[in-house]
């Protein structure tokens, strides 16, 4: 007696590593386009956290390497650095003297 469900055909894991790969993390396409709407949104509001948020969707949607494969990542991080400069330049500007902050 084999034992129940250890059959021939189910011994062994079916999801093993060589045969489809890890499934524990987000998806890569999803973090790409996760990172894009962020991008976008952070031009209008919240640039100085959507832009951040952005780049680390953006490189962990490439896979935490340089991939022109992935093309919604690869813009989720160029656009998340646009904004990020651009808000860090907002703020740099809003804060120079004699613009009322002090």
């Amino acid at each position: 007696m084999n034992g129940f469900g250890h059959t021939w055909r189910t011994r062994g894991n079916p999801r093993s590593r060589g045969r489809m790969g890890s499934r524990t993390g987000p998806d890569r396409a999803t973090l790409g386009i996760v990172g894009l709407v962020c991008a976008v949104a952070g031009f209008f509001v919240l640039g100085i956290v959507l832009g951040p948020v952005a780049i680390a969707c953006g490189w962990l949607g490439m896979g935490r390497r340089w991939a022109s494969d992935r093309v919604p990542a690869l813009v989720a991080f160029v656009l998340g650095a646009i904004d990020t400069v651009l808000a860090l330049v907002w703020l740099a500007g809003s804060a120079a003297p004699g613009n009322g902050l002090f």
